[in-house]
């Protein structure tokens, strides 16, 4: 039933006034991310220029992330912008460092600038059954961002079920995470209409039980306008208006933003420009 509704919500048809609105809300909540072994500064300060100004006419995306060492350049890149700087952290992908690594790794990073730490869970400790540990470790590594925001990463597609997602959703939240995020981006199952309806439904309930209001980031293999679009008729329809927006709602990509500056100039023009007129990462 779950991926039913899922199929239904993301397959709905948006008019070309609503797409074109669509597009834009998509490239305010993007997470524009690089997160390459071979990631240099030199690529860091070309994709900060492009997420301050995709295209003419075109607002600025909600962050940058990068792995913590190319903080300060992002830094540097963004000053006097309004895209924020995001650090993934804490033994990203695997999750398999001591707390105390992890805890450095955060304070060095928000100590460095980043605005938002990307954590990743240990999924072996969960699937093990000690959720009092993760638990533990986010309530942790909450209390070292200080006033930064926390993005819980739980890896949905190592979790073997949705009620163990739901599970790890519901922990993530209780801890104090300010936004639950899907995906690493680093394995072959990564988000699904599925998987998103299931933990924006986790958000809408836990809004409901405590008062407040937590994000949701959607990261990995969403790469087309009309699957970005999908998840913004998914979340509409299960959170409302309010999530519609970068402080409760970000998609994490590194290839998606092509083809939202193309398929907006095709709305607006009648017709694609020549890729050469696009921006590349």
């Amino acid at each position: 039933m779950l991926e039913a509704r899922a199929t239904i919500l993301t397959k709905r048809s948006i008019k070309k006034s609503s797409k074109l609105a669509g597009i834009d809300i998509a490239i305010a909540c993007m997470d524009l991310t690089t997160l390459e072994g071979k990631d240099s500064p030199g690529k860091v300060r070309s994709i900060c220029a492009r997420a301050i100004s995709p295209a003419p006419g075109v607002r600025s995306v909600a962050a940058v992330c990068v792995y913590p060492t190319l903080v300060p350049e992002c830094v540097r890149a963004l000053e006097g912008s309004s895209v924020l700087v995001a650090s993934v952290a804490t033994a990203f992908p695997s999750g398999l460092s001591p707390l105390d690594v992890k805890l450095r790794e955060t304070r060095e990073a928000v100590a460095m600038g980043a605005d938002e730490i990307d954590m990743v869970i240990d999924r072996g400790a969960l699937l093990a059954g000690r959720e009092t540990e993760v638990f533990a470790q986010i309530v942790a590594i909450k209390e070292a961002c200080g006033q930064t925001t926390l993005k819980v990463i739980l890896e949905a597609g190592e979790l073997g079920s949705y009620a163990t997602i739901r599970r790890a959703c519901d922990i993530a939240l209780a801890a104090g995470a300010d936004f639950i995020k899907t995906s690493t981006g680093k394995i072959p199952i990564s988000t699904t209409p599925g998987i998103a309806l299931l933990m924006a439904e986790s958000l809408r309930d836990h809004q409901r039980k405590t008062g407040r209001a937590a994000g949701l980031k959607l990261a990995g293999g969403i790469r087309t306008t009309k699957a970005a679009l999908g998840y913004l008729s998914l979340i509409k329809e299960t959170l409302g208006d309010a999530w519609l927006h970068p402080d409760r709602f970000r998609i994490g990509a590194s290839s998606l933003l092509d083809d939202l500056l193309m398929q907006r100039e095709k709305e607006i023009t009648g017709s694609y420009s020549a890729l050469a007129y696009v921006a590349q990462a």
